[in-house]
């Protein structure tokens, strides 16, 4: 029994969503590969041999694979999927827009966002927006499997010494090529590696109280930036920054929660946070019920007061 974890990349470094998987990659018993699919990603496949538990890294190394697109990465999967009896791939952008189309392929069920590996052929997952776990058991042969990454610790990313196998890249498809892309760029920690986030949500008012209020906040405390959906969809903060059930699942050791009343779809996001600090003036507001400190307060009194304070 082999584990077959898909790697997330920029063809120079890991990202750390890789970690999380290969550690429920380990949770599901046997060895555990790592495929490296790329253009000129030897550092990557470097690196990927240098994690904790990786007894083999595949190098597919090709131009077809630059850019990560879905279908060329599902094929290079699909034509090595019959020696592992796991799948497994990061519950991101990426693994969700890959590894349906693997399981497709492989004409097996997907499980998806797996928070706990009971044994090999079962899994929880969260259903309900986090209300409740499903336990699912799949009789497939092979697994295809999104690891929700807050579910799994991350693999130490050294002290392994896996080899590394350069394997044969599969031929690129020709309906599907790659145009442009626009990258946010953002100097604060990465959304969901960030050991820090601060939150705002549609109390804030405006963008521009939004970044006035926060960000100074964010500075102090050296974290990432996020907001409720509500704050997105009036404006107030781009689309990447959206924490919750339809943005970025989130568990950082500080969460602090800013004019977010706490809806349902928002807390599925964030509440597996070490500790959640909520400011909000209604005493009703859901976050309270999550929260390990509540300050019942106007936040544009009790943030830059907190920041003087800091």
């Amino acid at each position: 029994m082999t584990s077959l974890v898909i790697a997330e990349h920029d063809n120079a470094t890991l990202k750390v969503a890789t970690l999380n998987a290969v550690t429920a990659a380990a949770q599901c018993g046997g060895d555990v590969h790592v495929l490296v699919a790329g253009a000129n990603a030897g550092a990557a496949a470097s690196a990927a041999a240098q994690i904790a538990g990786v007894s083999q890294v595949l190098h597919a190394d090709h131009d077809a694979f630059a850019h990560g697109l879905a279908e060329n990465v599902t094929a290079q999967v699909v034509a090595l999927a019959a020696n592992y009896s796991h799948i497994l791939f990061a519950a991101t952008a990426s693994g969700k827009n890959i590894a349906p189309r693997v399981a497709a392929k492989l004409d097996v069920a997907q499980i998806s966002d797996i928070t706990q590996v009971d044994s090999p052929d079962t899994f929880e997952r969260p259903i309900y927006a986090g209300n409740a776990i499903a336990v699912v058991q799949s009789l497939d042969k092979i697994k295809v499997l999104t690891v929700r990454t807050t579910g799994f610790d991350a693999a130490p990313a050294t002290g392994g010494s896996a080899v590394v196998e350069v394997v044969s890249a599969v031929a690129a498809t020709d309906k599907t090529t790659f145009v442009s892309s626009e990258i946010a760029k953002n100097d604060r920690p990465e959304l969901t590696a960030a050991k820090i986030i601060v939150s705002g949500g549609r109390g804030l008012g405006s963008q521009e109280k939004f970044i006035e209020v926060l960000t100074p906040l964010a500075d102090k405390l050296g974290a990432a930036l996020g907001a409720s959906r509500a704050a997105v969809d009036a404006g107030y903060a781009p689309n990447d920054w959206q924490v919750g059930q339809t943005g970025k699942i989130v568990a950082p050791q500080l969460y602090i929660a800013a004019g977010i009343s706490g809806a349902i779809q928002h807390l599925a996001g964030m509440k597996d946070s070490k500790v959640i600090v909520a400011i909000n003036k209604d005493p009703e507001a859901p976050i309270f019920s999550v929260a390990d400190y509540g300050l019942e307060a106007d936040l544009f009194v009790a943030v830059p007061a907190l920041v003087a304070a800091l």
